[in-house]
């Protein structure tokens, strides 16, 4: 039985794109217990929640918030245009739901009902 090559001498840092609350809070300066304190405060002001699957922070996200935070030493970061906020997140169940609802309704009924729930969304209930 031959033996697997062996592993090359360098090998290559890989810098983790998410990490847990205790490295966030690191790259905060503030230690566990203190990001703990703070976290609402911090999201109240629109700092990155965490991942909603994985429960970890996305560190880009963090760091460019950061520099969001301090327009006069980070005028690049700055965008001309205003944000435009995500879609509202759904799980396949909501989909499923949805989908079986407007089912039966036949077609006409079911585009109506995404063009309500699409205003309903956007703000626009078609009121004048």
């Amino acid at each position: 039985m031959r033996k697997p090559p062996p592993a090359p001498a360098v090998r290559f840092r890989v810098d983790p794109a998410y990490v847990p609350a205790d490295k966030a809070a690191r790259r905060m300066g503030l230690t566990p217990d203190q990001f703990v304190e703070c976290r609402r405060r911090l999201y109240a002001r629109g700092f990155p929640v965490p991942d909603e699957t994985t429960g970890l922070y996305d560190i880009e996200a963090i760091d460019r918030w950061r520099m969001r935070q301090r327009p006069d030493l980070y005028p690049e970061v700055q965008t001309a245009m205003p944000a435009v906020e995500p879609a509202p997140r759904t799980d396949w169940g909501a989909r499923f739901a949805d989908a079986e609802k407007t089912k039966g309704m036949g077609e006409r009924f079911a585009r109506a009902e995404r063009t309500r729930r699409a205003k309903t969304r956007s703000g626009d209930d078609g009121r004048a």
